[in-house]
């Protein structure tokens, strides 16, 4: 009889996406082979605190976690200094990714589209006047390293400007404001290592004024529809920047890339998530299943995708003759 694997399932986590992540966690528990697996779930407390012994035992980890230290390549590191295969993006992809920032700079040196934004920091002044000029009056306020809408706020005025500002600094010493884009809000999945492929797009149709935490996970005024409806010049160009947003950014197993599509079919990226939800209403697995890959062969691909990545870094010479 073929040896279990164990797999370690990260979960929890010292973030505001605490929450998601254990949903996300029961789906991916719940969607593993009994028979191919020794699942072994590992809580990390909203303190960080966590069994490491727990993770040195297993085979392979699956870092179902959100946000800032689990998403932002701080888990990764501490995976790599472990020797320990693991699901998703590296320290590299998962740091870059993360910080919405970097993300959007290194985006615009490769020439991938994106809407117009600029930078604030904790403790500098911030003039909505001057925003306003550059950027329009209708805004959107986020901080740089959180998902899952945390901290995000939409504002028409300066009152709602102030608002906004001061909650996403809550979250985030370092803060990005966006042009109000207006467009269909459109997803595709990728997967892969070297040779990524993307999933068929879906789209977000919120009742909400954007899609937002609460309408994501809690008063249903979102609708996923996979397949987005496409003409097939758009679906092609999200699939293509889609694999292009992973490999500018060196991500590795996973990625959800979130779109803007314009009235007049311009596509615009709006953000990659490396570690994006696996509850039972989240768009990358969904995206994938429609594209026929349901949720038990998925994750099978990703644990083998960790698997394969870690044996050819392995083999990498780590000191000199």
């Amino acid at each position: 009889m073929k040896k279990k694997l164990k797999i370690g399932i990260l979960f929890g986590g010292k973030s505001a996406e605490h929450e998601v992540s254990i949903n996300s966690a029961k789906n991916v528990i719940k969607g593993l082979s009994k028979e191919k697996y020794q699942i072994i779930p590992i809580k990390i407390s909203k303190g960080g605190k966590f069994d490491h012994n727990k993770v040195k035992k297993v085979d392979v980890v699956f870092p179902v976690l959100h946000g800032p230290f689990g998403e932002d390549g701080s888990m990764q590191g501490f995976l790599k200094i472990l020797e320990k295969p693991f699901v998703g993006p590296s320290v590299l992809g998962s740091a870059v990714s993360m910080d919405k920032e970097i993300m959007k700079r290194l985006f615009r040196d490769a020439g991938i589209p994106i809407c117009k934004f600029i930078t604030a920091y904790q403790g500098e002044e911030i003039s909505y006047e001057k925003v306003e000029r550059e950027l329009g009056k209708i805004l959107f306020i986020k901080p740089a390293n959180l998902g899952s809408s945390v901290g995000i706020h939409k504002v028409k005025n300066k009152e709602e400007f102030l608002v906004g500002i001061k909650d996403a600094f809550r979250y985030d010493l370092k803060i990005i404001i966006e042009e109000n884009v207006i467009g269909r809000e459109v997803e595709c999945s990728v997967l892969g290592n070297a040779d990524p492929v993307a999933s068929i797009p879906g789209e977000i149709i919120s009742n909400a004024d954007f899609y937002s935490y609460d309408s994501k996970y809690l008063n249903n005024k979102s609708v996923c529809e996979i397949p987005a409806k496409l003409n097939e010049r758009i679906t092609n160009k999200v699939q293509e920047l889609a694999v292009q947003v992973f490999k500018t950014l060196s991500c590795e197993g996973m990625g959800r890339v979130d779109f803007f599509v314009k009235e007049d079919g311009e596509v615009l990226v709006n953000e990659i998530n490396t570690l994006p939800g696996f509850t039972q209403i989240s768009m990358y697995p969904k995206m994938w299943e429609a594209s026929g890959l349901p949720l038990s062969k998925l994750l099978d691909k990703l644990i083998a995708l960790a698997i394969e990545r870690f044996k050819r870094e392995q083999k990498l010479k780590t000191t000199k003759d």
